[in-house]
């Protein structure tokens, strides 16, 4: 999953691709990396990030989805928190909705059933302006499998297709350095109901304060890394920036997983 970040703020790309043509050609080169879903952004949900008016994310969003989902060689996935956001985007061609409120709002539930769109619930212990104030857990894993449970099951009951839901455990929203550690070890703990595990933790800065860098550019390659021990532990989908080596690592992980099981 490539990301294309189509906002002025987000924390690794903010400003980058906010202009729409900018936005398609990157979302197409990421394509050309080896990218099998471009993930489209209109509202940054770094730590500390502010809301977006709806108005303004519609129109961030709605011309980059429609030019990338009308190339038929690609599948788009809007990440937005706002139903009617995740509404128009999936009427102009996107297929998944990826919101890292995790489907709490039932109106969000209902567009994704109505459509038949695909969906990632990704957890966050509360919003992007606060969750990384004192994030605080008993069990994170069990707090987070539960979430996942809770949400399958209420997912259940509007009527969705559970073969179109994957989840994430959202590293880096709403946990500490410890907490993301510990999560990424322990990503078969939180699969539910044998559904696709997400991982995003691209260029993240939990990244940074394990290696002890500030800089942003010092993530790029431990991501890398990142990306080829969760496929080894059961992630399915990675969203990342860099798609080439990601895709790369993967390959290459995949290969010895698929040698192990011949030989």
């Amino acid at each position: 999953m490539g990301v294309v970040n189509v906002t002025a703020d987000s924390f690794s790309d903010g400003g980058e691709f906010a202009d729409p043509q900018d936005a398609i050609a990157h979302g197409l080169r990421l394509a050309e990396e080896g990218a099998d879903i471009i993930d489209v952004g209109g509202e940054s949900t770094r730590p500390g990030a502010q809301p977006v008016d709806e108005s303004e994310e519609l129109r961030r969003v709605l011309p980059v989805v429609r030019a990338l989902a009308g190339d038929s060689r690609l599948v788009v996935s809007i990440d937005t928190m706002k139903p009617a956001v995740a509404a128009a985007a999936l009427e102009a061609g996107a297929e998944i909705v990826n919101d890292v409120s995790g489907l709490r709002n039932p109106a969000m539930r209902e567009i994704a059933c109505k459509v038949g769109a695909g969906a990632i619930v990704m957890h966050m212990q509360g919003t992007p302006a606060d969750m990384q104030i004192a994030p605080h857990y008993e069990n994170v894993v069990a707090e987070i499998r539960e979430f996942f449970r809770q949400t399958f099951l209420a997912c259940l009951a509007c009527g969705m297709d559970p073969m179109r839901l994957a989840f994430d455990p959202g590293i880096g929203f709403g946990k500490s350095l410890e907490h993301n550690l510990f999560l990424i070890q322990s990503l078969a703990a939180v699969r539910v109901e044998n559904r696709p595990l997400t991982l995003g933790v691209s260029r993240k800065s939990f990244i940074g304060k394990a290696l002890g860098s500030s800089r942003p550019e010092d993530r790029a390659w431990p991501t890398v890394a990142l990306t080829s021990f969760g496929r080894e532990h059961g992630a399915s989908i990675f969203r990342v920036h860099d798609v080439r080596p990601n895709c790369e690592a993967l390959r290459m992980t995949e290969a010895i997983l698929d040698q192990e099981v011949a030989a």
